[in-house]
């Protein structure tokens, strides 16, 4: 067991419960604890040796909420553990990681810009990729890609389609644009069955 898995599962010792999972897969370990202890754990692999910071993000887990993950490793690279943590779909938020790692505050800035999630104690989550007036959340699975409708995207989108017309398939959404969003469905011209002719 790595110092840095020892330093987390001592901050537990108490509360083994909120440490809920640690595991190694290919090389790497990921510690998986309850939201409330998030600063208590980036504390306890800080002062163990983790001082490197490399990056912390999410990824939406629909039903299940957000998953956020941040890697830490110690500086000669010779230990390394990713924490994650997830959070309620309806009210996402957490404590900063910027009071232990200063670095984390561009990171919890696109966090924040691509899925919405508050990080309590950063009082900078201004925008920082996206245009000004952009509204929502583009790394969530349930946003819309508009842009995918709006307008023809270069190249094969299946397998199979050309830039020509085909008259043996229907015309099928982009990934990411749920049924009924376009305001009219419309069959497009061809799309028969070839059999339809006399």
């Amino acid at each position: 067991m790595s110092a840095l898995v020892r330093a987390v599962r001592e901050v537990f010792a108490d509360d083994v419960d909120d440490l809920l999972d640690v595991a190694t897969d290919f090389g790497s370990t990921t510690i998986h604890v309850d939201s409330g202890r998030w600063t208590d754990s980036l504390e306890a692999l800080a002062a163990a040796g983790a001082t490197y910071f490399d990056f912390l993000t999410a990824y939406d887990e629909l039903e299940n909420g957000f998953c956020v993950i941040a890697h830490l490793s110690t500086p000669d690279a010779s230990d390394h553990v990713l924490l994650r943590t997830l959070l309620a779909r309806d009210l996402p938020a957490i404590a900063t990681a910027t009071s232990v790692y200063r670095g984390a505050a561009w990171h919890e800035r696109e966090t924040h810009e691509m899925f919405g999630i508050d990080f309590i104690g950063n009082d900078h989550l201004e925008p920082l990729l996206l245009p000004d007036g952009f509204s929502g959340t583009p790394l969530r699975k349930d946003f819309v890609l508009a842009s995918r409708v709006v307008k023809d995207w270069p190249g094969a989108k299946e397998p199979g389609e050309s830039q020509e017309p085909t008259t043996s398939r229907r015309r099928n959404l982009p990934p990411g644009v749920p049924q009924g969003w376009l305001r009219e469905e419309s069959t497009p011209p061809n799309a028969g069955s070839r059999h339809d002719k006399a």
